[in-house]
């Protein structure tokens, strides 16, 4: 909002019944800014969600501007949200003719609809002209084309997540460099690199994705430094956790993606023993029983990170790649020592390491 605008100021918020308006009415009463709801329809099913309500014809009739100037002057009215573009494009205009002090306070909604397409084209073009340099024995599979990579960010980067552009360039890069065989993650919370490992399992035929989350709040204390991890737990519904990462990964499933909603160490005991994995909202996934990559982002205490590695590590075989998150972590050092102890435990085994962003990635002889 722009700082020309008070709390004691209503913005009007017109259309007010489409989803971004509603969404911005929400950030408003989140803030304490005073709105007024508006529409042109003679009966709107939003109306009740807003404090206060103004009618305005279509901004294709004569008598619109006089209405708007009417409904600024007797509404005390601030500022105007619009999310659609004709109109939008119309109050730009009319407002600057006017000489009216009160402005649009948001951008061309074409720009806001677009700006995350164009940012995933833009690190689209930006991985293809800067390919990671891997030193591996594995020979590269051929890179994605430009479009099938903007997907690759577009999509991920719509679902919730810690996983930046600079981790998912990486991970592209380590899909093309890898084996066949089940690609597992420990610790998927919504979805986000869960998305961008199977979406890349599927593209480079790695294997099934097995996400592994007890999505449990007693599973989820870090012990971190100075407690400000552990403090914001509470603002987490777990059950509902899982429920945005079914929303999140059930449209690309094609009976290659699955999960498991027990703590990592007991997951590994049920991957040992048994290869269907099934769930109410995926099936039954049936899984090969051998690891090409292995995803390290659970409880990031020191003890739990070293169980999550030694309990899978050994299921990731030759030529496969085991990624530990936040191996760089502002809030303790536990990922980093579980992984250090793996690299000095075990030298001969692996042939490529490499630190980029927060996360170890070692790829196994």
């Amino acid at each position: 909002m722009p700082a020309s605008t008070t709390i004691n100021k209503p913005i009007l918020i017109f259309p007010a019944g489409v989803p971004r308006s509603l969404d911005y009415l929400a950030r408003c009463q989140r803030d304490g800014q005073a709105v007024i709801g508006s529409s042109s329809l003679a009966y709107d099913v939003s109306k009740p969600a807003y404090p206060e309500w103004a009618v305005l014809p279509y901004v294709n009739d004569p008598g619109f501007p006089q209405a708007l100037q009417e409904l600024i002057a007797h509404r005390g009215v601030a500022g105007i949200y619009t999310p659609n573009p004709v109109v939008w494009s119309y109050l730009h205009d009319l407002l600057k003719d006017m000489d009216s002090p009160v402005k649009l306070v948001n951008a061309s909604p074409v720009h806001d609809e677009m700006s995350g397409y164009r940012a995933a084209t833009a690190h689209a073009r930006k991985t293809q002209a800067t390919p990671l340099p891997i030193a591996t024995h594995a020979g590269g599979k051929a890179p994605l084309a430009e479009l099938q990579l903007a997907a690759l960010f577009r999509h991920g980067n719509i679902i919730p997540g810690m996983c930046d552009d600079e981790k998912i360039s990486a991970l592209y890069e380590i899909a093309r460099h890898c084996t066949r065989g089940d690609v597992v993650e420990i610790g998927s919370a919504w979805g986000k690199s869960a998305f961008i490992l199977a979406r890349l399992a599927r593209l480079y035929e790695i294997g099934k994705t097995l996400c592994i989350d007890p999505w449990q709040s007693e599973y989820v204390t870090q012990n971190d430094d100075g407690g400000l991890v552990d403090n914001c737990i509470h603002q987490y519904d777990y059950d509902e956790a899982l429920r945005v990462f079914e929303i999140n990964l059930l449209p690309y499933s094609a009976n290659d993606i699955n999960y498991l909603r027990l703590p990592s160490v007991d997951a590994e005991q049920h991957y040992r023993q048994r290869r269907p994995v099934h769930s109410p909202s995926f099936g039954t996934t049936t899984y090969a029983g051998k690891v090409a990559l292995l995803h390290i982002d659970g409880n990031h205490a020191y003890a739990a990170a070293l169980a999550d590695v030694t309990a899978w590590a050994g299921h990731v075989v030759s030529g496969g790649w085991i990624i530990i998150d936040d191996y760089i972590w502002p809030y303790g050092d536990g990922p980093q020592r579980a992984g250090d102890e793996f690299l000095n435990g075990n030298k001969d085994r692996i042939s490529c390491a490499f630190v980029m962003g927060t996360a170890l990635f070692l790829q196994l002889q």
